[in-house]
């Protein structure tokens, strides 16, 4: 028996959170093209409204979120802000302008990210990328010692950026990976699943030698939700930092950074908050490691704040503009910003964040992308027995444990026909080779009926394979 799509259509007529009207859904003409189409916003006549029934079926917001339609409203009026009044848009504020001042953009930015991080407006910073912001934080957490604390603990399937910082930053310091990269290996390295007792009991193993951990909210391939609460206690009990990427986490699951004490955290912004690719990242800094508690003074200007690679715009906004060459850093997260951000890049994520504030926050979509979730393992588990003998969902069944993710590991050899099945029937995952396919239902924009279209699309391409 088939998956029931009347079901699922009536399923989403009873949903009590309706956003999906609030972004552009490609359609199925749009994904198959391969020219540029020639569209403007949604409502727009070069953009015509489309019934469901024409648009594909989008479960990729892990990788890349949807346009929200308000984005290009917001691009315009910045870009008429910049056409109109030039420089004096950094300090102009402009009547019917729901944009801030260009100097104050970063700041309405935090503002509107602090409730999805579970963070306090001075504890976060909208800048840079993800991973030059890890490079910037642990360019202030981590001063190894050579004679004790020295190592870096991390998985051994982190995301290659993350490989890649640690490695560098090792080396950075006269270290090598050898003898100061401490690998977490998962019990089963096919699934990749870590238990809290897993990682806990690594860093016991090496406390007395580890300077700093660096772990993902969520493991990327797997969609792993991780204890962030419970590792941070444990890490800070040896007198261990924590830095968390969050690239996968952010805008997917209710976090709580600051209760949770957590040291540091940083991430990106294209994926489920909507940004655009390569969008402005962000980082968190808790209130405790970032206070400056003193004036700075001329014969030692480097007391009264961690030490950190510092940049003008990290500095105090009422001294910002005297060009003095004295750093006074701002207080919180923001006195580790460098350059003036991209106004372009942060109004783009502000009209995102602006749907996430109607949506009432991180709660609502929680637990509607536990529905989500919930409703896409149950119908993969009840296909046919020749389906299932074709694929295994590897993400953590139990809900507390994944986010709006379910990873689904192949038969050996056959991730090449499902992808080419899947996108012929215009359905959009992602696939991490070798045999690996991401599905992300987004509880923003995705309903009931994607799931059971991607589940009945998915039969169709199991079939191909023992064709």
């Amino acid at each position: 028996m088939g998956v029931d799509i009347p079901k699922a259509q009536e399923m989403d007529k009873a949903s009590a959170l309706a956003l999906r009207s609030e972004f552009i859904i490609p359609t199925k003409a749009d994904i198959a093209s391969t020219h540029l189409a020639n569209q403007g916003p949604q409502s727009s006549p070069l953009f015509p409204r489309h019934d469901d029934s024409e648009r594909c079926v989008y479960l990729c917001g892990n990788s890349l979120g949807l346009q929200p339609k308000r984005t290009p409203t917001r691009i315009n009026q910045y870009l008429s802000t910049w056409a109109t009044q030039g420089v004096q848009g950094h300090f102009k504020p402009l009547e019917r302008s729901p944009l801030p001042t260009w100097l104050d953009a970063d700041a309405r930015a935090a503002e509107l990210i602090a409730p999805i991080v579970g963070a306090s407006e001075s504890d976060v910073a909208v800048m840079q990328t993800l991973t030059a912001n890890l490079h910037l934080l642990m360019s202030a957490f981590y001063h190894p010692d050579v004679k004790s604390k020295h190592k870096i603990i991390l998985e051994n399937k982190a995301f290659p950026s993350d490989h890649f910082v640690v490695e560098t930053q090792l080396r950075h310091h006269g270290l090598t990976p050898e003898t100061s990269m401490v690998l977490i290996e998962a019990p089963s390295n096919q699934d990749n699943i870590f238990s809290t007792d897993d990682i806990l009991s690594v860093i016991s193993a090496h406390a007395e030698e580890t300077a700093l951990i660096l772990l993902p909210g969520i493991q990327y391939y797997t969609g792993q939700l991780f204890d962030i609460q419970t590792i941070t206690a444990f890490a800070h009990k040896h007198n261990i930092v924590v830095i968390w990427d969050l690239a996968h986490a952010v805008g997917n699951v209710p976090l709580s950074l600051h209760d949770w004490e957590v040291d540091a955290a940083a991430w990106c912004s294209y994926k489920y908050l909507n940004g655009g690719p390569g969008c402005i990242g962000g980082m968190f800094v808790h209130e405790n490691i970032s206070l400056v508690t003193r004036e700075i003074t001329d014969e030692k200007p480097e007391e009264g704040y961690r030490n950190r690679l510092a940049g003008w715009w990290g500095n105090d906004k009422k001294t910002r503009f005297r060009m003095a060459n004295k750093f006074h850093p701002v207080s919180g997260a923001a006195g580790f910003q460098l350059s003036n951000p991209s106004i372009l890049d942060i109004t783009s994520l502000g009209a995102s964040l602006e749907v996430f504030k109607e949506a009432g926050g991180m709660q609502p979509l929680r637990e509607k992308s536990l529905q989500l979730t919930g409703y896409l393992e149950k119908e993969l588990n009840e296909m046919s027995a020749p389906d299932r003998e074709l694929f295994r969902i590897i993400t953590p069944s139990d809900p507390e444990q994944r986010g709006a993710q379910l990873s689904i590991l192949l038969a050996e050899g056959t991730l090449e026909i499902v992808m080419r099945e899947l996108e012929s029937r215009h359905v959009i995952v992602d696939e991490r080779r070798p045999d690996v396919i991401r599905v992300a239902p987004t509880p923003l924009y995705n309903t009931f009926e994607d799931c059971a279209t991607f589940v009945a699309a998915f039969s169709a391409a199991l079939a191909a394979v023992r064709a």
